[in-house]
């Protein structure tokens, strides 16, 4: 007679169930292994643990002594005895009297005055460059520069190199209204600068410049064009 198991107690059926609970087993038990740390014991010395008292060197702070001031040689004083006989009689007595009687006679001091010197007219030596009323060429500007075209010359040299321009002469007007210490202050070459300062010269007087209604002598600059003819 053959022996059979019952179904429910087929251990073949579970098969699949124990290996799985077996590998979350081992799997539980391989992190556990992972995670486990283990640490050497050390033994520690009670005389380790006191803290060394050990000095600190200071190191020594070095002060520069300042430099010694140079020796003077101051002489001796000297006390100047002056002997003199015991039966001479001394004046040991001074007197000073600060006081002031109404009685007594004060000398009156007069001050002597000062002399000064006289001042001489305005604008004798000094040479203004601004003024009240400025000087006139005789006639008015318009006339002056008539008498520039009429007398002017144009150089030849100046002709033929092309050259023209301003030239700009500086003079004084004097007290009279004559024409003196006639400068040029910039000139353009070609002898027009000589001819400019000649024209300049030969101008009749002027109406002097007046400080305060008093003529003075003004300085005055004047621009003389030269310009080429085009035809």
């Amino acid at each position: 007679m053959l022996l059979q198991k019952s179904a429910s107690a087929n251990l073949e059926n579970k098969r699949m169930i124990f290996l799985e609970i077996g590998m979350i087993i081992s799997l539980i038990l391989v992190l556990l292994a992972f995670n486990w740390k283990t640490y050497e014991k050390q033994i520690l010395n009670p005389y380790l643990r006191g803290a060394e008292n050990i000095p600190e060197e200071m190191a020594q702070i070095t002060q520069q002594k300042p430099p010694e001031p140079p020796k003077i040689n101051i002489p001796p004083a000297v006390t100047m005895i002056n002997i003199v006989d015991d039966e001479m009689d001394l004046d040991d007595e001074f007197i000073i009297d600060a006081e002031i009687n109404e009685s007594d006679a004060v000398p009156v001091y007069i001050s002597v005055p000062v002399m000064k010197e006289e001042e001489g007219p305005v604008g004798e030596e000094e040479i203004f460059k601004v003024v009240e009323s400025m000087p006139v060429f005789p006639g008015g500007e318009k006339a002056l520069y008539s008498f520039l075209s009429n007398n002017m010359r144009y150089p030849a040299m100046a002709k033929e190199a092309g050259i023209s321009g301003k030239v700009y002469i500086t003079f004084v007007v004097e007290r009279d209204g004559s024409i003196t210490d006639v400068q040029l202050l910039r000139g353009i070459g070609g002898g027009c600068d000589e001819e400019a300062v000649r024209v300049i010269q030969k101008m009749p007087a002027w109406s002097p410049g007046k400080q305060r209604n008093v003529p003075v002598r003004v300085q005055f600059i004047l621009d003389v064009k030269f310009t080429l003819s085009t035809m």
